[in-house]
């Protein structure tokens, strides 16, 4: 028997793409394998437009209008289809069992990712999101909300992307406790840490960072700790039971590193890693983001170039380690993938 789950897209960039490509290609063997068959009825995005049809879009036809136009406008035309309709008048008025918020966030506020979270669930619609924003700043807020209203709130796709950073440690390590995350969160210092090993300059390197898409024109967020700070805090509220905010985590970036850094680590048999760490201290979760010389024994030293990695420390198996993308169109879109079969699943 198969189940139709009915998903709103808002957002309709990079990894709303992405997740329409693969529902497109794997649409079939999800259905075989998982009994469930994800139907698009919506897309709101604030530069693309909107669509809603209760009975469900075309997945193949919106990524080829898109592709050609770069707008929603000229999707064909059928009865029972409505235009215009804002973000939060998608999530209030269509059928969607889930709406998945992967539209553009302002980190500072998580705004407006806050507010569509807030409307799914006040109207009893499940919700999975890749935006950091409302997770890192409400977190204890949002979850409060789903278990009131019954619905789930998933979003796996905040920290290293698609690889299941936070279902290994919800699922997979089920039964231990965790006493300490280390991580690489942000595949952009690390990119640019490992081609300081070569002899690049800290400059030199980021340019190439940039050219290679790895870095924003302003690369401040990724340079500075910020983004991997935004992960930290949400692993330890997540995970580890804190209610941390990003300002209270001790975040040094890696902008001062030197190749004369470099090498004294490498003579010392270490290797410079931007280190997101989460512990308990005094009866509190603490978080802080820094560079660190790690001894290449140690799992993460060995991990280069844009991968992410991370390090759970338990009492029944010891260190646990992922290693895996940290960005991507489909890496993302995977992760959306992976919370909708979880809550088609329960």
């Amino acid at each position: 028997m198969t189940i139709t789950h009915r998903i709103a897209l808002i957002g309709f960039g990079t990894v709303g793409q992405g997740l329409a490509e693969i529902l497109v290609d794997k649409g079939d063997s999800l259905e075989q394998q998982h009994g469930v068959r994800f139907q698009i009825v919506a897309v709101s995005d604030l530069l693309k437009g909107s669509l809603y049809q209760a009975t469900g879009l075309d997945a193949a036809a919106l990524l080829e209008v898109v592709r050609r136009t770069g707008k929603l406008e000229e999707y064909p035309v059928n009865r029972g289809l409505f235009t215009g309709l804002d973000s939060l008048e998608t999530i209030r008025r269509s059928n969607a069992d889930t709406v998945v918020e992967i539209s553009w966030t302002d980190v500072q506020t998580g705004q407006p990712a806050i507010d569509h979270v807030k409307a799914a669930f006040e109207n009893g619609k499940n919700a999975v999101l890749t935006n950091k924003g409302p997770v890192a700043l409400a977190y204890q807020e949002l979850a409060g909300l789903a278990a009131a209203q019954g619905v789930q709130f998933r979003f796996e796709g905040t920290v290293m992307s698609g690889t299941p950073a936070i279902r290994l440690a919800q699922r997979a390590l089920a039964g231990c406790t965790i006493s300490q995350i280390q991580g690489i969160l942000n595949g952009t210092t690390n990119y640019i840490l490992t081609q300081m090993e070569t002899g690049q300059s800290y400059a030199s390197a980021l340019a190439e960072a940039q050219r290679l898409g790895y870095a924003e024109a302003d690369p401040t967020a990724d340079v500075e700790g910020w983004d991997a700070a935004g992960k930290a805090v949400i692993l330890a509220n997540v995970l580890m039971g804190g209610d941390l905010q990003v300002a209270a985590v001790d975040r040094t970036g890696i902008s001062k590193l030197t190749l004369a850094d470099v090498d004294a680590a490498r003579a010392a048999g270490e290797r410079w890693k931007l280190i997101a760490k989460v512990w308990h201290s005094d009866g509190t979760t603490k978080a802080s983001v820094t560079p660190t010389r790690v001894p290449l024994s140690h799992p993460l030293a060995g991990v280069g170039g844009a991968v992410n990695a991370v390090t759970y420390t338990t009492d029944l198996l010891g260190d646990v380690t992922l290693v895996g993308p940290g960005a991507g169109r489909m890496e993302t879109g995977y992760a959306v993938l992976g919370d909708l079969l979880e809550i088609a699943r329960e």
